[in-house]
């Protein structure tokens, strides 16, 4: 079985009784407990559990009743509630916590069939570009292990990059997916906000939080987020879609018709990119579907350069909200003896969470703060409405765009940790999208100095279909998501 193998061929090989899941589950299990030592990109290992519904789903696979999905191993982000297994979101406070129900992502894609090989490396929180903020240690790229296989959702890009897991669930916020895809060379999506749910998914800022799958190809990508997404009562920013529409979603086809698509090249994108490597291979993309029909037209997106600033001072903001309720009290980590309720909470809060967490807890309450809210809060809210504004208005000429997911490949370890600010200028090409809520799609597009390299496709919201459309075309005219890097087993 090649571990490397897209999910559609290996449901192939389930179909046709070449391996059976549980040889398969087996097999990447074994491969997990050989590699992963060199990249940490696992934090729990659910083996017994695993091999257990992959004996249910070959059970499936012989009476007839199983789905496309049935029997494939997957990976999820360690943000995912998993019932009866630890969710630690990459952070002491939770390094004990046990949940006791499923995510709704969870939950329906064991509801397709799927086996949950684990729950992948994080930055604690979902804070983070590197991968490096985890409790649990940092993940590492297996293209090249000093470097690192970006963030948050870095855990789930390195397994997928190295072969340890053929699909994984990843979270976006301000670029989760996209970047982490980008540094280790696979396919990711970001789903319009609202596509699917965020029930169960451990929040950090949650008028951005996005739940989205991570893989070798896009038509693996459209098998899962046709199983993933839909509505659900239990999450209030939860949109209606069809069970037609989400059949479209699982069955994107290439026959796309690409000789009516315009496509936009946002200019403030490109004038910030100073990777001569990168621009250049952008450009071939850009042939390549010129080849397929496509037309390109430069568009402009006005107020691109204060995302980053509107970004941190929101999802900060809402951060400093949400993670108030981890107080020592009801769950999670517990600081020992304390003193009196104030005591229990300091300490518990300090001990618990991580520099870069502490740093957005304290950004966001300062930006909350009577005599600051109108300056900072009020003001990132008007920003962040003139940022949607601009991918609307580009839209009316336009049916996407296509544009760099990062500024250069995959840093290295501790180049950035201690310059926050340079750290976070690596989503500034991510964090658009984000705050306007559209989907974003992320294709490896070659390589600079043999680290892999990003395109992202950004359409209108609920544009997903097409997104995945073009994308598809895409990997049909190159072969860059076909490498995969070679670990020393």
């Amino acid at each position: 079985m090649d571990p490397f193998a897209s999910i559609a061929d290996l449901a192939e090989g389930l179909r046709t009784r070449t391996f059976s899941s549980r040889e398969l589950t087996q097999a990447y299990l074994d491969r997990i407990q050989r590699l992963d030592g060199q990249l940490n990109s696992f934090i729990t290992v659910t083996a017994e559990q695993a091999l257990a519904q992959a004996e249910a789903a070959d059970a499936q696979l012989a009476n007839g009743s199983a789905g496309p999905l049935t029997g494939i191993p997957i990976a999820h982000k360690d943000l995912f509630c998993t019932q009866g297994v630890r969710t630690s979101c990459g952070s002491r406070m939770l390094d004990n916590f046990v949940a006791p129900y499923d995510a709704t992502v969870v939950e329906r894609l064991q509801q397709a069939g799927m086996v949950m090989l684990g729950k992948t490396n994080m930055d604690e929180y979902a804070m983070g570009s590197s991968c490096e903020n985890s409790y649990y240690g940092a993940a590492s790229n297996p293209w090249n292990p000093d470097r690192v296989p970006g963030g948050s959702s870095g855990g789930a890009a390195a397994a997928v990059a190295a072969g340890l897991a053929p699909i994984a669930t990843g979270t976006d916020t301000g670029g989760s997916i996209r970047q982490p895809a980008a540094f280790c060379g696979i396919s990711g999506l970001k789903p319009t906000y609202g596509r699917v749910s965020r029930y169960g998914m451990v929040a950090f800022a949650s008028s951005l939080d996005q739940g989205g799958p991570m893989g070798r190809t896009v038509e693996d990508l459209s098998l899962v987020l046709g199983a993933m997404a839909g509505f659900d009562h239990r999450d209030s920013t939860s949109t209606e879609q069809s069970a037609a529409e989400l059949d479209a979603l699982r069955s994107v086809r290439i026959g796309l018709a690409p000789e009516r698509l315009k496509v936009g090249l946002p200019t403030e994108y490109f004038q910030a990119l100073t990777d001569a490597g990168l621009a250049t291979l952008l450009d071939e993309a850009r042939r390549a579907l010129e080849g397929r029909g496509v037309q390109f037209v430069e568009v402009s997106l006005p107020h691109t350069a204060a995302a980053v600033p509107c970004y941190y001072v929101l999802a900060s903001a809402e951060a400093s909200t949400n993670l108030s309720r981890y107080d020592g009290v009801r769950y999670g980590y517990r600081c020992e003896n304390p003193k009196d309720l104030n005591d229990l909470y300091q300490r518990s809060r300090s001990e618990a969470f991580g520099a870069e967490v502490k740093r957005r807890i304290l950004t966001g309450t300062y930006a909350l703060s009577v005599g600051y809210y109108e300056a900072y809060y009020r003001k990132a809210q008007q920003v962040r409405r003139l940022i949607r504004d601009d991918f609307v208005k580009a839209f009316e000429s336009v049916d996407m765009l296509l544009a760099p997911t990062c500024p250069n490949a995959a840093f290295g370890k501790g180049q950035l940790v201690s310059d926050p600010v340079a750290m976070y200028q690596q989503d500034i090409f991510t964090i658009p999208a984000s705050l306007a809520g559209v989907p974003a799609l992320a294709l490896p597009c070659g390589f600079s100095e043999q680290l892999p390299m990003g395109l992202q496709l950004i359409g209108p919201h609920f544009s997903e279909q097409r997104l995945l459309g073009l994308g598809q075309i895409y990997q049909t005219e190159t072969d860059w998501h076909r490498r995969h890097p070679q670990l020393g087993e």
